[in-house]
C-alpha cells in the first residue's frame, strides 16, 4: 500500500495589522495541487473562513489583490518569510 502525503505550501501571507476577533483579517496564498487562497475575518476560533481554488498562480494572486483592495480596518502587512527577509535585507537587519 502506498501512502501519499499532501503538503500545503504557504507562498505568501498578509495581515491587516489589527488585533481582535472582529477587526482582524488574514489572507494566505497557498500552493497545493492547485493554487488556493484562504481569507479569514476575525480570530482563529470564531472567525469566518472563505476558500477559493485556482489553476494558476496569476489567477490566485488576482483574487488576493481583490481581497487586499476591499474595505477593511487596519493596514495590510505581508507576513510571508520571503517578504520579511527582503525587508530585513533592505533595512540591514536580521530576519526573525
Amino acid at each position: 500500500m502506498r501512502t501519499i502525503q499532501v503538503v500545503d505550501e504557504v507562498v505568501r501571507r498578509w495581515w491587516n495589522g489589527v488585533w481582535g476577533r472582529l477587526a482582524r483579517r488574514d489572507v494566505w496564498l497557498v500552493r497545493h495541487t492547485r493554487w488556493k487562497v484562504v481569507a479569514r475575518s476575525g480570530d482563529g476560533e470564531t472567525g469566518k473562513v472563505l476558500r477559493w481554488e485556482f489553476d494558476s498562480q496569476t489567477d490566485a494572486q488576482d483574487m488576493v489583490d481583490r481581497l487586499l483592495r476591499a474595505d477593511s480596518p487596519g493596514s495590510w502587512q505581508e507576513l510571508s518569510p520571503r517578504e520579511r527577509a527582503s525587508r530585513s535585507a533592505r533595512e540591514g537587519g536580521a530576519v526573525g
